[in-house]
């Protein structure tokens, strides 16, 4: 008894954690440590330090107090919660999105995920609902491997919803659930780190995000959700961000960070959010809500492409990390006309140089036919968009190191891909002879420009009988994926549909009615 009093007296005022995980371990339930971490939102370590001072009876993994405490345990009583009270009218919601965040793709750990309960998605969705009108509204999910997407979306019809990812197994879970589910929700596949979509930039009312708990993580997820707003008076951002009690100076960096970016805090719910993991931060999070202000779009503009690569805190793209070197491009006889990425300086000093970011976001002002690609570790996921993006006949692409899946059937309508280490070489094949063929090279070989309108005047020219409100028309019902997007913009599952979307725009009926 005195060993846990002197625990609760040297935690403070902050000591009604510890009394909170004194009382739920005394109300007769049997726990496990994830479970009470979460429950308490406490962390780890001070869980497990009280935990050994406790008599406990054990049973497997899970423990309960061997007897009550008296006069030391407190109330088990959260945070206010806004919507809390609104979750019990719910429960069928919270039951479909239990079972599709059981079925999600697995978390990977050097994205930095850890999956969030299904009823914190649900709560997300509701205080979306309490607080902003969504009828019309659109909301740009900044990653969403916690699927609030869905959960938004199932809540309130009425609101469009957009996500933009990495992992292209959510982007493609996302939209099977959607389609199945006939929700209006969109996904993107994005690399934050090089830029926000071009169909997603200014085009949202709210933006949320749960992005990598480092400064530079939240900076840089924060600074795009920013330039997905269009309403730059009224937008708002919800983002969840969590730290344990015992590291209150590396909260400060991440508010110094949004602070920098010139947000206002609304408001902060503290221990919001809760997962299935993270113990070290008490497997929750606090949500804030945070408004732009005239300030925020220069701030994010004059910051958004030095918040770096290394934003995790995990694999090779942590903060932690240095990353391997990218070695010089290999010898090929005659030397790239353009140099794009980090290379060294003095390699090639007089050769024209361009930013991955540059590349991606517009095409190169001239046509080389040469062109060699420095892509640095943890950037993998981007390289078939960065092929996508070149237009020259042979392409060298260098890697940190081999590359372990190379989606050389993405490319394979465009490119003759070999491997020589950590070098891809990538040759621009012939054009090809049949219609589908040319329709699909032609769209692919316009990646930065809207995929519906260069398949729409491919079609024309192929099947000529065609207005372009016809073409249109048939594109949107082969494939209505396709409006408003671009080819880098494609997730992976989509690139794979489109040859055969393509084939079928040949032979569809025209849904516009005919020429005449």
């Amino acid at each position: 008894m005195e060993a846990i009093a002197a625990l609760i007296a040297q935690a403070g005022v902050d000591g009604r954690r510890l009394r909170t995980v004194l009382a739920l371990l005394g109300d007769g339930r049997w726990w496990t440590l994830a479970d009470l971490v979460r429950e308490s939102a406490t962390s780890r370590r001070t869980v497990e330090a009280l935990l050994r001072e406790v008599g406990l009876e054990r049973s497997g993994d899970r423990f309960r107090l061997r007897e009550p405490l008296i006069g030391l345990a407190g109330a088990a009583v959260a945070p206010a919660d806004p919507v809390a009270h609104l979750l019990p009218g719910h429960a069928e919601l919270v039951a479909r999105m239990e079972e599709l965040v059981a079925k999600a793709p697995r978390g990977r750990q050097a994205l930095d995920h850890v999956a969030a309960t299904a009823d914190t998605v649900v709560r997300r969705a509701l205080l979306l609902d309490a607080r902003f009108w969504l009828e019309g509204a659109r909301l740009l999910c900044v990653g969403d491997h916690d699927l609030t997407s869905l959960a938004t979306a199932m809540l309130h019809p009425g609101v469009e919803v957009t996500v933009v990812d990495i992992d292209e197994r959510i982007l493609a879970y996302i939209a099977g659930q959607a389609d199945r589910l006939g929700l209006n929700v969109r996904t993107r596949w994005a690399d934050l780190r090089l830029g926000l979509p071009a169909s997603a930039q200014s085009w949202a009312d709210l933006a949320i995000t749960d992005p990598p708990y480092t400064p530079e993580g939240i900076g840089l997820f924060a600074a795009r959700a920013v330039e997905g707003l269009r309403d730059r008076e009224r937008g708002r951002i919800l983002l969840a961000y969590g730290a344990s009690e015992r590291t209150p100076a590396l909260a400060l960096k991440v508010q110094h960070a949004l602070s920098q970016l010139n947000l206002v805090n609304e408001a902060i719910y503290p221990d919001f959010n809760r997962y299935f993991g993270a113990e070290a931060i008490g497997s929750a999070a606090d949500l804030y809500i945070l408004r732009p202000t005239t300030k925020t779009w220069p701030a994010v503009a004059a910051r958004v492409d030095g918040f770096g690569a290394a934003i995790y805190t995990h694999g090779p793209q942590s903060v932690e990390s240095t990353g391997a070197p990218v070695p010089a491009p290999a010898a090929t006889g005659q030397a790239p006309e353009v140099l794009v990425g980090e290379w060294p300086k003095d390699l090639l000093a007089k050769t024209p140089r361009a930013r991955l970011t540059t590349w991606l976001a517009k095409p190169y002002a001239s046509d080389p036919g040469r062109v060699a690609i420095a892509v640095p570790a943890g950037l993998e996921a981007a390289l078939p968009r960065l092929l996508l993006a070149t237009r020259a006949r042979q392409v060298q692409v260098t890697l940190a190191g081999p590359p372990k899946d190379l989606p050389a059937d993405l490319l394979s309508p465009v490119y003759g891909l070999t491997v020589d280490g950590s070098t891809v070489h990538a040759v621009r094949l012939p054009p090809p002879a049949t219609d589908e063929g040319r329709i699909l090279r032609r769209i692919l070989d316009n990646a930065h420009g809207k995929l519906a309108n260069t398949w729409r005047e491919a079609l024309i020219k192929v099947r000529g009988e065609l207005t372009k409100k016809q073409a249109r028309a048939v594109v949107t019902a082969v494939a209505p994926w396709a409006d408003d997007v671009t080819v880098l913009e494609l997730p992976a599952h989509r690139l794979q549909e489109l040859p055969a979307a393509v084939r079928s725009s040949l032979t569809a009926p025209d849904a516009a009615g005919s020429p005449g």
